[in-house]
């Protein structure tokens, strides 16, 4: 059979998974058995699909009986009948005949076990009651035989004979009367006839075990397809997840750029309007001071002394203030929120095609092809722009941002896809729209505040969420081991590329996931705990200089464990705390209420510090590791 099954697999339906049965072939070449492939267009209905390559047919081919297939299956389906059985396979050896037993009573005394049965009297007889049959000459011609049981059975009931043919054609067995009706058959001796059948049956019970054998590969080989395919697509999945990865990060640092230049130009115009503010402040006082001056001397009653003041103040004058014109650059901060709009817009056009893709071909494009590999999605040609979206091209070049291109793989700088942005692209001094949510009350804030702080472990670990490291993030002296939960001082760099989100001068790392509304909890295990930090930071945060480290800067609040000294630092001020043996840390950030929680988590839970902040960017977990051996792990909500 090893050597027939791959040309088995050849000659066998994909559909049926059995050997072609009036094999036909479809136009793009490949075949199947006609009943099988009638059934599926049936059910399937137009437009019709080949069950293999999936090449659609509007109208149903005309499908001719493929003769030479039909020959080769016949020529095969022989050949794997007259093929010997496995050489470790022995086929069992039939038992004695079903009519034989060795209790038999005599039918005679009903007592004695019989010793031998005649077919002529149709019964059996011990030893004793026997002996006629060899003393006397009228039952010389009667056969004798092992005793039989159920000898009933061995007469034909229509002509009260022994039956001692069997008739293949009926399968039956008959008498001698009986072949008068049989004349047409091939009746046999019922000795002959049994050790035809046993070679049949022995015959057809190799071709079994040798089907059963090829059943069991190909089992194992479908399994073997399973476990491939699996790992495939695991790969295939780390590695998607790696590329969103990358795009979220080329686009946070799209928006970090976007928004530092419109606090440059914030920074620009208001330095601007600072200066012209103490000189007009200047001015003001001197012309107060005038006016004092020419009030006192028109209050004088002296005209000498008049006089010569007088004189004095004519010849001073002052003059009107003038404000020079100092505006934002309306077209910089335009085009920024164009580059945002556009790339919005290329995303969402790019979801729709992707979309519109897969209406049009129902089958995923990994499906298995005719040799089991997976077929090469198709080109589609990008569709061609509207009127609209020239307009917005025209405009865009105008501003001097980024223009989105459809066959550009490029992202544009500003933006990111999340965002809401609704201006009147008109209007040069346009601003976006942002929905903020109504601020909760002081008292409100205070009472969630307090009710958080007396919750127990097991309710805060309701709010628990899963955090991973963003190994994008991570600085060369941070290692990230199991899954990207636990992080470590590495004993030599990491050799991580490049990346603008990237910590180049403390050993942080963040998480991947960042927090916007909503209460959240995470837990983290520290081990040597002498040299680490815990908190949450602005994506915004410096990733370079000494400002870049947990609570150094006014985007960080952060615990730190510094030799034996615990503390708890924001905005580069720091909060000395009460030393703890706890080794695990819990955090709970709440960003609708404006608070974060650090815990010290043993049996109980014990408040470390917290911090009561009106957030407004979004936050991400924060990490800081620098001693050797020190390590910090992501604790999972069930530990």
């Amino acid at each position: 059979m090893a050597e027939l099954f791959p040309l088995a697999e050849e000659l066998s339906c994909s559909i049926c998974l059995e050997p072609f049965k009036e094999p036909v072939t479809t136009p793009c070449g490949h075949n199947f058995c006609r009943s099988c492939l009638d059934e599926t267009w049936v059910v399937q209905g137009p437009p019709y699909r080949c069950p293999q390559c999936r090449t659609v047919y509007q109208v149903c081919p005309q499908l001719h009986k493929n003769t030479v297939l039909c020959a080769v299956v016949e020529q095969f389906l022989q050949a794997e009948q007259a093929r010997t059985p496995a050489d470790d396979w022995i086929p069992p050896a039939r038992s004695g005949a079903s009519s034989s037993a060795t209790e038999v009573a005599c039918d005679h005394c009903l007592k004695q076990l019989a010793v031998k049965t005649c077919l002529v009297c149709m019964a059996s007889f011990c030893q004793e009651h026997l002996r006629p049959h060899f003393d006397s000459p009228a039952f010389q011609d009667h056969p004798l035989q092992p005793p039989v049981r159920d000898l009933l059975r061995r007469k034909c009931p229509q002509h009260n004979r022994l039956r001692e043919l069997f008739c293949p054609e009926h399968g039956e067995c008959i008498c001698h009367i009986c072949v008068v009706e049989h004349k047409t058959c091939s009746p046999m001796l019922l000795s002959q006839a049994s050790a035809d059948l046993e070679n049949k049956l022995r015959h057809k019970l190799a071709v079994m075990y040798s089907h059963i054998n090829g059943a069991t590969r190909a089992l194992e080989d479908v399994r073997a397809k399973q476990h491939s395919v699996q790992d495939s697509m695991n790969r295939k999945m780390e590695q998607l997840r790696q590329e969103y990865m990358e795009m979220k990060a080329v686009i946070d640092s799209a928006e970090t750029s976007s928004t530092r230049k419109l606090k440059e130009e914030e920074k620009r115009v208001y330095g601007k309007l600072d200066t012209i503010y103490q000189v007009l402040v200047k001015k003001k006082n001197e012309m107060q001071s005038l006016k004092a001056e020419v009030e006192l001397t028109l209050a004088k009653g002296d005209e000498f002394e008049f006089l010569e003041k007088a004189a004095k103040l004519q010849g001073m004058s002052t003059k009107p203030v003038y404000i020079p014109k100092i505006d934002p650059d309306h077209e910089l901060i335009k085009g920024i929120y164009q580059s945002a709009l556009n790339l919005k817009s290329e995303l969402k056009r790019s979801l729709k095609q992707l979309q519109e893709k897969k209406a049009e071909e129902p089958i995923a494009s990994g499906d298995m092809g005719e040799h089991g590999s997976e077929s090469t999605p198709k080109y589609t040609r990008p569709a061609k722009k509207t009127p609209q979206e020239k307009k917005t091209k025209k405009a865009t070049a105008a501003t001097g941002s980024i223009p989105s291109s459809p066959s550009s793989n490029k992202l544009p700088t500003f933006g990111a896809p999340g965002q809401s942005m609704d201006f009147n692209t008109t209007a040069p001094d346009a601003t976006p729209k942002v929905n903020t949510p109504q601020p909760n009350s002081t008292a409100l804030k205070a009472k969630v505040l307090e009710n958080f702080l007396s919750k127990s472990r097991a309710e805060l670990l309701e709010y628990s969420v899963k955090v991973v490291f963003d190994y994008n993030t991570a600085h060369n002296k941070v290692a990230l081991s199991d899954s990207y939960t636990t992080a470590s001082v590495a004993d030599v760099l990491q050799q991580y590329r490049s990346h603008p989100q990237r910590f180049t001068y403390c050993s942080q790392v963040l998480g991947l996931q960042c927090y916007k509304k909503g209460i959240h909890y995470w837990e983290v295990e520290l081990q040597k705990n002498n040299f680490c930090g815990v908190g949450i930071c602005y994506g915004s945060m410096e990733r370079q200089g000494p400002e870049s480290r947990l609570g150094r800067n006014a985007n960080s609040w952060c615990v730190e464990w510094f030799n034996n000294k615990i503390s708890a630092w924001h905005n580069n001020v720091e909060k000395t705390l009460p030393s703890t043996k706890a080794t695990r840390v819990g955090v709970l950030l709440s960003c609708d209420h404006g608070f974060v929680i650090f815990f010290a988590v043993t049996e109980k839970v014990y408040v470390l510090y917290k911090y009561k902040v009106d957030f407004t960017e979004a936050l991400y977990p924060a990490f800081w590791v620098f001693s050797s051996g020190t390590t910090l792990s992501i604790c999972s909500s069930s530990k």
